[in-house]
């Protein structure tokens, strides 16, 4: 098997990865791609054991510079993004992940997250209160959207004149995960990031000074024996929530309610039996993974499965993947609301699992009960949907439905 049946700029290849998954598992589970220089896995027990495996790192710069990889330094236009990213308990590794992890962690409780559901549920029966009269909506803007990007704005403390900044600004940002971003979302990213970071810089000042009951207040007063986050770690910090906090949660939305739109019987099963949402949810994330692709650092050479690594190579674990290896799932194919046994990897795993994966479980749940709840007779409307031409982030343009 050639590795130019993997193409992950292909429209054809965006729609429908998981064929060509297939194939690269069978034949080829490690296999390095020349145009992106990475080393991809595909198998679920390979992509488990490397997101755990601490010679492998989402930086590398704390381990070797760039200078001593042989690379120019960073361009002084890239300043606002790569300082974001430089304060981001996402791109940092032990001790200092460890470190803000548990500071954000005394301000993100549980408690705060459970507070939110009967908000969450506000918002979900607000947005379908608007739609439900006109017997159409588009999910992907009328109800996917504005859900999680409200929900994570009211938690931080957001104004309502402000938020809709926030979309524009996170996908403006998340472009740069891609695997071949251009120099146009190169740049477009580099000023949401500074747009971005002055705003938030301003709005936790204004909390300092006049504190309220919301996420910036209690990250800008957190106290850790006598450690607090710095106002760059606190932005940082911020916009990580902003962007994990509604990104995924469109698109798996968006992603799960075309998968049951697409199975009847299983849209059917879920309004017969309400209590089939928790596991529902869990397999809308496991189907049609809205994060196919993880990135990490080589720390440290290292062997694994008779491959010699080296210190700097970047290793692409495919989620999509290993959400479909038919070694760790039955029937991976087959899209089942009933599922049981179902260690999707899409939150990750080891220390950079996903810190908002309570709230996304409770807005999913919530939000997919409530359509189904409210909008029984829902039906796929026009052409078929068309995925984003992104392929790490795997999420529709629209979805049309009608009801």
């Amino acid at each position: 098997m050639s590795e130019d049946v993997f193409d992950p700029q292909s429209l054809d290849f965006i729609s429908d990865p998981y064929p060509v998954y297939d194939r690269l598992r069978a034949s080829k589970p490690i296999f390095f791609h020349e145009a992106s220089q990475l080393w991809f896995c595909t198998r679920y027990d390979d992509v488990d054991a490397l997101l755990r495996d601490r010679r492998l790192g989402r930086s590398i710069d704390h381990v070797i510079s760039r200078e001593a990889r042989g690379l120019p330094p960073e361009p002084a236009e890239y300043r606002p993004f790569t300082k974001l990213s430089a304060n981001s308990m996402f791109d940092k590794e032990p001790p200092d992940h460890t470190r803000l992890k548990m500071l954000v962690h005394k301000a993100f409780t549980p408690r705060r997250v459970k507070r939110l559901h009967g908000r969450i549920q506000a918002l979900a029966d607000a947005l379908l209160d608007r739609a439900q009269p006109q017997g159409e909506m588009d999910i992907i803007a009328g109800f996917a959207t504005p859900l999680p990007v409200t929900v994570i704005a009211e938690l931080l403390g957001v104004p309502p004149a402000d938020r809709h900044y926030l979309r524009p600004w996170s996908q403006a940002i998340v472009a740069m995960y891609e695997l071949d971003h251009s120099q146009e979302q190169a740049r477009r990213a580099v000023q949401a990031a500074s747009d971005f970071s002055d705003y938030l810089r301003h709005l936790a000042r204004r909390r300092r000074e006049a504190p309220e009951d919301d996420l910036i207040t209690a990250l800008a007063f957190v106290e850790e024996a006598g450690d607090q986050l710095s106002e760059d770690e606190l932005i940082a910090t911020c916009v990580l929530l902003l962007n994990a906090g509604h990104e995924a949660t469109v698109n798996v939305i968006g992603n799960g309610m075309l998968a049951l739109l697409q199975h009847p019987a299983q849209w059917r099963a879920l309004q017969d039996e309400p209590s089939l949402v928790v596991t529902a949810v869990e397999e809308m994330m496991r189907y049609d993974t809205p994060l196919q692709l993880f990135r990490r650092w080589i720390l440290e050479d290292m062997e694994y499965k008779g491959i010699s690594f080296k210190q700097g190579m970047q290793v692409g674990l495919m989620f999509g993947a290993a959400n479909r290896d038919p070694a760790r799932f039955d029937r991976p194919h087959t899209f089942d609301i009933r599922r049981r046994e179902n260690p999707h990897i899409s939150f990750g795993a080891g220390v950079h699992y996903c810190l908002g994966a309570p709230l996304a479980r409770l807005e999913l749940q919530i939000a997919l009960g409530t359509l189904a709840r409210r909008l029984p007779d829902m039906k796929l409307a026009g052409p078929a949907p068309r995925f984003r031409p992104a392929y790490v982030i795997r999420g529709l343009e629209a979805l049309p439905v009608t009801f």
